[in-house]
């Protein structure tokens, strides 16, 4: 049961018809390949899903404008029990059913028992799939390369067992949890289960956010509510920076919904989100919301800026009048720290110039993973993603974690741009789009929460290379893997050839050539 006193001191928890989102879609549940479509029960085949065509502007080649063609050649399903080892995990990450229901309480290390089931079911599978433990996009690179540093900090850190224990707790889980993501979420409606599974929970939350509030029920400093949910959002600054995050989108499902439930279930999900956001407080929260939001208008108004400016305008304006109790004193406070009535405005800004003082005074492996509390103020962590990750790993684990949150921005934005005269046919369009604004939140977000070894990006990086992986094998930009002497032995099998029935191969603008 949670503690009902107030708590005034709290840590992050360390066409006329619009093409749906793959609604009612026929080839769903496949998604366009190179050969080999039937080898090893439905296989990718690519080692390096971030190949891309070098052509004059070195980007992708145009996607097609024709609404419901048919695929050249399919890639069908695999990682099936893997896939379900990363749903249940996710579903119990996010819910915490030992928390909400008593009977399972004795059961707190469920999550732990499904990431070790979904690995030792993913790695076998997928050595025998493809050949490789991993495709290789360059986030999963990135992320190895954090990783790497991460783990060359440990022994040099100021306590090496808080290195450890941070290190071996929410930061491996998110990066092994991530390449199984990447690997197994290979159809749409893959993809699309695990958004509507995060929309559920912010769903949940935001209700039960409100419910709390209106009846008094604000633990946080007297006046802030806290997530229903412990683990990731039991802070009111991190509960926020989800929903933040994830009301693009649900915009762009509902634009891209075809029926009037579907869009109307997504506007109130995302009206709920954004009422939630309001009774966190949280500043960071809402910045994040504002540049999110912004960016989204930005992108779906292209042809209409002016207009775009004018509501945008008109909205925040509303909002800040609607906005319940001292949300507007609470949001001037950034400006003017007088108003703040706790002074956490001002601590926030010592904390952040202390983490970037420790930043340069550390350059090469910081001072271990969850060791900044250690020279703080008051033993406080720094607030901030950006100079956790400086502080505490150094320049280059900075270097590897903004470039992990930036190099999907770019691919995403070509699918956008490649679909966009097409884009109420597309099934890429609008989530390309709502999943860049909610990068931008994350990005905007971030800078006043330690949240870089929590779940968050990485669930948001690994949504937008899944869909980047679909949208190149549906235009043929996958690059074969290298096939070894033992497996071309392996393809002269009577097995091996039945499997790997050859299908018309399109032909791609420009040459293919790896990351």
């Amino acid at each position: 049961m949670r503690d009902k006193s107030h708590i005034t001191d709290y840590e992050p928890v360390t066409r006329s018809r619009q093409a749906g989102l793959w609604e009612d879609d026929p080839a769903g549940e496949e998604w366009p390949r190179q050969n080999r479509a039937e080898a090893a029960g439905d296989g990718l085949t690519d080692s390096h899903a971030g190949a891309r065509v070098a052509g004059a502007n070195d980007q992708l080649p145009p996607a097609p404008a024709r609404a419901g063609s048919a695929p050249n050649w399919v890639l069908k399903r695999g990682h099936m029990l893997s896939y379900l080892g990363l749903f249940l995990f996710t579903a119990v990450l996010y819910f915490r059913p030992y928390e909400l229901i008593p009977a399972l309480s004795s059961f707190n290390n469920m999550a732990f028992v499904l990431a070790v089931a979904t690995l030792l079911v993913f790695f076998p599978t997928q050595l025998a799939l493809e050949g490789t433990l991993t495709a290789r996009p360059r986030e999963v690179n990135l992320l190895l390369l954090l990783c790497l540093v991460a783990l060359l900090s440990i022994p040099l850190a100021i306590d090496p067992g808080v290195a450890w224990d941070m290190f071996s707790g929410n930061f491996i889980k998110a990066i092994l949890m991530f390449i199984v993501m990447v690997n197994v979420v290979r159809t749409p409606r893959r993809l699309k289960a695990l958004i509507l599974l995060a929309l559920a929970v912010s769903l949940f939350l935001s209700v039960g956010a409100l419910k709390d509030y209106y009846s008094g029920n604000v633990i946080i400093e007297g006046y802030r509510v806290a997530g229903r949910i412990g683990g990731l959002f039991d802070n009111p600054n991190d509960l926020a920076l989800h929903l933040a995050t994830m009301i693009p989108i649900a915009v762009a499902l509902l634009l891209s919904a075809r029926g009037v439930m579907g869009k109307l279930t997504y506007g109130v999900c995302a009206a709920l989100m954004l009422a939630a956001i309001t009774v966190t407080f949280s500043r960071g929260g809402f910045l994040g919301l504002v540049a999110a939001s912004t960016f989204l208008a930005w992108k779906l108004g292209r042809r209409n800026r002016f207009v775009v400016v004018v509501i945008m305008l008109v909205a925040a304006i509303l909002f800040l009048a609607l906005a319940p109790g001292n949300f507007s004193v609470r949001i001037l406070s950034i400006f003017i720290p007088g108003l703040d009535p706790v002074g956490s405005s001002g601590a926030r800004q010592q904390l952040l110039i202390k983490s970037v003082l420790v930043a340069l005074r550390h350059p090469l492996l910081g001072v271990g993973m969850g060791n900044f509390p250690i020279v703080s103020i008051h033993d406080q962590v720094t607030h901030n993603a950006y100079t956790q990750v400086a502080s505490e790993m150094g320049a280059a684990a900075l270097a590897f974690y903004v470039l992990l949150i930036v190099s999907p921005l770019r691919r995403l934005r070509e699918i956008e741009d490649q679909t966009y005269e097409a884009r109420r046919a597309s099934r890429f369009y609008y989530l390309s789009v709502g999943l860049q604004a909610s990068l931008v939140g994350y990005m905007v977000s971030s800078f006043f929460a330690s949240v870089a070894y929590l779940w968050y990006v990485y669930y948001l990086v690994g949504y937008a290379v899944c869909l980047r992986r679909m949208y190149e094998a549906e235009h043929g930009l996958l690059k074969e893997p290298t096939v070894s002497g033992a497996e071309q032995g392996a393809e002269r099998t009577p097995e091996a050839r039945g499997r790997a029935e050859v299908f018309p191969e399109p032909k791609a603008e420009g040459r293919l050539v790896a990351e």
